[in-house]
């Protein structure tokens, strides 16, 4: 099978572009964490609304910083790799190729250790809650889940990382054809 330099430049460019909008859509969204308490509602006759979620922007503050700071570094390091990564496809230059596909990668590394934060902030938030509940019993009718926002980060993650991984091997490419020309 041989690869054209066209044929993974729109290839990155729709996995690219994919990785972006979900990220932007998720870290504005507010459903990464959500708490369902309908049954408890029922059974006390649906006088207060205990049910709720939450995003990035409404967490506990000693983490928000954390969160504050990752998610959008990801973001910025998406929109320098978009644009190295035109420029170098528009050069075929096989440094610039390889080094905007470490910067994807390096990105997606960024977003993995925003996600990792997240979930382990969110552990602990749970496990404090069952403290001052000192019962279990109430547990049983509330249903906690992460939400469709953090679906969109991990898809956003695995886009990522697809996208550093093309603009590899658009480097190999692009150095195999440079030492084939060299040789002739």
């Amino acid at each position: 099978m041989k690869l054209s330099l066209g044929g993974l430049s729109l290839l990155v460019a729709l996995v690219g572009a994919s990785s972006f909008v979900f990220l932007v859509v998720a870290i504005a969204t507010d459903f990464w964490y959500i708490i369902d308490a309908s049954k408890l509602e029922m059974s006390r006759n649906g006088t207060d609304a205990l049910s709720s979620h939450s995003g990035l922007w409404r967490t506990c503050r000693d983490m928000h910083g954390t969160f504050v700071i990752l998610m959008p570094l990801s973001l910025i390091l998406m929109i320098f790799g978009g644009m190295t990564g035109f420029i170098s496809i528009l050069a075929r230059a096989y440094l610039l190729l390889l080094m905007t596909g470490l910067l994807f990668l390096f990105g997606a590394l960024v977003t993995l250790t925003g996600i990792s934060v997240y979930i382990a902030y969110s552990a602990a938030a749970f496990e404090e809650a069952v403290c001052l509940l000192r019962s279990k019993d109430l547990l049983v009718e509330i249903d906690i889940r992460f939400g469709w926002s953090l679906a969109l980060v991990w898809i956003s993650f695995v886009t990522e990382v697809l996208t550093g991984a093309v603009f590899l091997l658009a480097a190999r490419v692009v150095g195999l054809k440079q030492r084939r020309e060299q040789v002739l």
